[in-house]
């Protein structure tokens, strides 16, 4: 009996065994049934998830790889996230100390002479500037060590230092700022010689355009092939300085498009002056706290290393020091044309990955200077032209990313002569005179004190009047003149036919004429205005500044034409209000002229030196007009600035035939149709 028993199948023995559990023992009308199944679901679905359940637990690889799938899927949502930017402090729930950023926003706007939100007021020919800022600086900093007690510890300085600040001014500068940057905050506000300072007019542009850089998300084409290869790259990029100059700016565009199209991005500033910080912060570009250590270790892990100057050869050569292998991951951005900056970073030009230049005289030249010192590189260098922006392209009316239907080239360009009207209206412009723009440093290799030159002969130089002429204008305003003007102007005609006439009498001689004379049309005669910038800037150098005020003392009735402008990053609207724009770089020229692609998009013709990189953009008697550098060029630009301000339809042909020489090659899409050459052969085996 035992044996039968023991010989039932498992699955009888399993059956009968269900069959007891099952509740058939029971009578289903028993109060023990009813209370041990009254939530019992029927047999079939029972059966069936069980089972399920069952086929589940015995197919674990079918388990991990769902854990996978989900675990990968989490890590591309929070990668994706992190690099297009939203709001990466918070994303994870880490905020800032808000005290740190207050801290941050006073020192900022004390050490910036002028900062982008400025207001300049100037009333009665005396500066007064006011700088307000309601804009908290959040410049996001890599930590490194206990990040809890560094919060702490920083809250404390800053505690301190801000009720420091809120005292008295403290009479020690920060490290950063020379000594001849607080000589020019001092010319600035005491010099009476500045005479008009105007700007910056970003109020004014989003007024008036309706649209402002903080509403952009981020300007990639996902489709294109720069995108494709920098998505999940993580990439370096070194920043010498953060002044409001072109290798800045054009480094801190790259890391926007970068971290636009997916990359991570993180960047090593050298040099904190200048003003850009905000900027940094604004755009959610990572500034690394540490120059030494933790930028060393960010850029071992990094694809590659851009570096966009060549002042950056110290932090490579320091870097390949730690790292010897470093070199093989480094594009060297270099943006200067000087022998000086040859010879600071010739030790390690042969050491790193390749060398990119902006043109091609500034490549050749560069290539002279290698073989003169037997310095063989690694690759052949690489041309990267700087191009305008989507920002600017947008605001001038070229056919960009961030058109949209409600703001299409033809209604841009429709803004942008109401945003004209406004700035120049603002800075007290007549629609007839000629503004004259050079937006760059102020210093001697900028050539700003020879636009002046230039400008004051084009003033002395303006010929007489006949004496027929002279009546004619005083018929016309007989009725608004005075008995005094009338003697006046008589006397000047008796002078001039007897050919004495002297320098002073020359001088209000041409002031009259260009203030109270009309032509037979009875329309206002042109004048010329020159416009400088940028006033505050951490390049300028306080004796060329200096030079040119007293320059300007010596010829009153120049200054009264000439106006100043901070530096700033609003630039669209001084584009706009101008009529002609003046690249007077000297020595070996502009390296390339970023200012002159800018000004060509706004359909400016440029005035330019025949040297550098100058020479390759504007093309003589098409889009511009070139001269030569030094003292002798003087004549000739004053000469050129006649002819423009003469020939209207001969200023606005020039600008039409620049602006089309830049939407051929001087757009964003052409530059990083260069840059995907550049990031495949560098990003290739090492």
């Amino acid at each position: 009996m035992e044996e039968s028993v023991s010989k039932v199948p498992p699955s009888l023995r399993l059956g009968s065994f269900k069959s007891s559990l099952s509740g058939r023992s029971t009578p289903k009308s028993s109060p023990t049934f009813r209370r041990l199944h009254s939530s019992r679901t029927p047999r079939r679905e029972a059966r069936s998830g069980a089972g399920g359940i069952q086929w589940f637990r015995s197919n674990r690889l079918v388990y991990w790889l769902l854990l996978i799938t989900l675990w990968a899927y989490l890590g591309f949502y929070v990668q994706s996230r992190w690099a297009h930017g939203h709001k990466k402090e918070e994303f994870l729930g880490f905020t800032g100390d808000p005290r740190n950023k207050l801290l941050d926003a006073e020192k900022n706007a004390r050490r910036d002479l002028l900062a982008d939100d400025s207001f300049v007021a100037v009333n009665n020919g005396t500066n007064k500037t006011q700088v307000s800022s309601d804009r908290k600086l959040d410049v996001i900093l890599a930590k490194k060590g206990n990040e809890v007690s560094l919060r702490k510890k920083r809250s404390k300085r800053a505690r301190s230092s801000l009720h420091k600040m809120r005292g008295k001014p403290k009479a020690k500068m920060n490290n950063e700022i020379s000594d001849s940057e607080g000589q020019e905050q001092e010319i600035l506000h005491t010099n009476s010689t500045y005479r008009l300072l105007v700007g910056p007019f970003g109020s004014v542009e989003d007024r008036v355009l309706e649209w402002s850089p903080e509403k952009r998300s981020g300007t990639c084409d996902r489709k294109g092939h720069f995108a494709r290869l920098v998505w999940s790259r993580r990439l370096v990029l070194v920043f010498h300085e953060l002044s409001m100059t072109g290798a800045p700016i054009s480094m801190m565009e790259l890391a926007t498009e970068l971290l636009s199209c997916g990359a991570t991005v993180s960047a090593v500033v050298l040099s904190k002056k200048g003003g850009l910080t905000s900027e940094l912060a604004r755009r959610r570009i990572k500034v690394l706290e540490d120059r030494a250590d933790l930028s060393f270790k960010t850029a071992m892990k990094a694809d590659l290393v851009i570096a966009g100057s060549a002042v950056c050869a110290s932090w490579i050569d320091q870097y390949i020091a730690h790292f010897p292998a470093g070199g093989s991951q480094i594009a060297w951005w270099i943006m200067e044309n000087r022998r000086e900056y040859f010879d600071r970073s010739k030790l390690v030009l042969h050491r790193v990955k390749m060398l990119i230049f902006l043109s091609e005289l500034q490549s050749k030249q560069w290539l002279t200077w290698c073989q003169e010192e037997n310095i063989k590189l690694r690759s052949q260098p690489a041309l990267v032209p700087l191009a305008v922006s989507d920002e600017l392209a947008f605001v001038a009316g070229i056919p960009c990313s961030l058109n949209t239907p409600s703001s299409s080239p033809e209604k841009m360009l429709e803004k942008r002569q109401l945003l004209r009207d406004a700035v120049r209206k603002e800075m007290g412009l007549k629609d007839n005179d000629m503004l004259v723009m050079s937006l760059s440093s102020i210093n001697a290799g900028k050539g700003q004190l020879f636009l002046l030159e230039a400008a004051h002969l084009f003033i002395d130089q303006y010929p007489l009047q006949t004496g027929s002429e002279v009546k004619k204008s005083l018929d016309i305003r007989q009725d608004h003149s005075t008995l005094g003007v009338k003697h006046h102007l008589r006397g000047l005609v008796l002078k001039s036919s007897n050919g004495d006439l002297s320098s002073r009498d020359l001088r209000t001689r041409n002031s009259h004429r260009r203030k109270m004379l009309f032509d037979s049309q009875g329309t206002e005669e042109q004048a010329l205005k020159v416009l400088i910038g940028s006033v505050g800037s951490k390049s300028n150098k306080i004796s060329y500044v200096k030079e040119i005020l007293r320059f300007l003392s010596q010829h009153e009735k120049l200054s009264e034409s000439v106006l100043w402008t901070p530096t700033t990053t609003h630039v669209a609207s001084l584009y706009s209000s101008a009529d002609v724009y003046v690249m007077n770089s000297q020595g070996l020229g502009e390296t390339f002229g970023r200012v002159t692609v800018e000004a060509m998009a706004f359909g400016l013709p440029v005035l330019g030196t025949d040297a550098g990189g100058t020479k390759e953009i504007v093309d003589h008697n098409v889009t511009g007009l070139l001269h030569p550098m030094g003292h002798p060029g003087t004549q000739v630009l004053a000469e050129n600035l006649r002819f423009l301000l003469k020939n209207p339809s001969a200023r606005k042909q020039m600008g039409m035939e620049g602006r089309k020489k830049v939407e051929r090659n001087y757009l964003k899409k052409h530059m990083y149709k260069r840059f995907v050459e550049v990031l495949t052969r560098c990003m290739r085996s090492r």
